[in-house]
């Protein structure tokens, strides 16, 4: 299998299972990934999701002997149907997801990390948009989201000088959430993944639309939105149960309906 999928207590743990290619695409590991991912979305026991690397990287983008391979799929199709619909699913699948990335994140895989809703790293980790070395643009979602996480210059500069950003400086400057020891990685990532899985999933889930529709609404659309999904919120059980919960004064018990 090259894209394992686990389900442990409301968490589905994709992870990317080439170790031995430094978990390098292949066209049946994209779709393998789309599946896991569309498999998670639609169990609705599956309330929180941990992307997860095999091995020493978390991913090094694209397996390039594919690529030029004559008979192989070619880059159009590669990126049309492999990595657009695996960056559409990670941003629309209204439930959080983590990312935990061990080792390297080069190219594709440094993208779709990055399209995760919380980013985690290892100290060693890197990421690289690795793109301009072989001639080629960021794709991946790339040119649309690493703007926003790091904002305009250094988004241009870290994709035209495609140079390594270390997992503290990533966190430094705003590409990802936190970094951690190297062996602390996995524990932390699954516990945070775990805290997710505990809480009201369809209010996480309205939230991850309306970041998704602020990347291109202005002020007044997005206070529309926000008010007509508050309302969709205020309708669910576990905004019943955090309210009574609050009057109790006792923890809640979400159930993410």
């Amino acid at each position: 299998m090259l894209v394992t999928y686990t389900l442990d207590s409301g968490i589905a743990i994709i992870k990317l299972n080439r170790a031995e290619k430094f978990n390098a695409f292949i066209r049946q590991m994209s779709l393998d990934l789309q599946d896991a991912l569309r498999k998670a979305e639609k169990d609705e026991t599956v309330r929180a999701i941990l992307l997860i690397g095999e091995g020493k990287a978390f991913c090094a983008g694209q397996d390039l002997a594919e690529a030029l391979d004559p008979s192989g799929p070619g880059i159009r199709k590669i990126v049309a149907e492999h990595y657009n619909p695996i960056i559409l699913l990670l941003r629309q699948i209204e439930k959080p997801i983590v990312c935990a990335v061990n080792g390297v994140a080069a190219g594709a895989g440094a993208n779709i990390a990055l399209a995760c809703d919380i980013v985690l790293a290892g100290k060693s980790a890197t990421f690289i948009q690795a793109f301009s070395k072989i001639g080629l643009i960021p794709d991946s979602g790339g040119t649309f989201i690493l703007p926003r996480l790091v904002g305009m210059q250094r988004a241009t500069a870290l994709m035209m000088l495609a140079e390594k950003v270390s997992a503290d400086d990533a966190v430094q400057m705003g590409m990802i959430y936190n970094s951690y020891e190297d062996e602390a990685l996995y524990s932390e990532a699954y516990k945070m993944a775990m805290n997710l899985s505990n809480m009201p999933t369809k209010s996480l889930g309205l939230t991850k639309r309306l970041l998704n529709q602020s990347m291109t609404n202005d002020l007044v659309t997005q206070l529309a939105h926000e008010e007509v999904v508050q309302a969709e919120a205020g309708q669910t059980k576990d905004f019943k149960e955090g309210v009574q919960a609050f009057l109790e004064k006792r923890k809640p018990l979400f159930v993410g309906k």
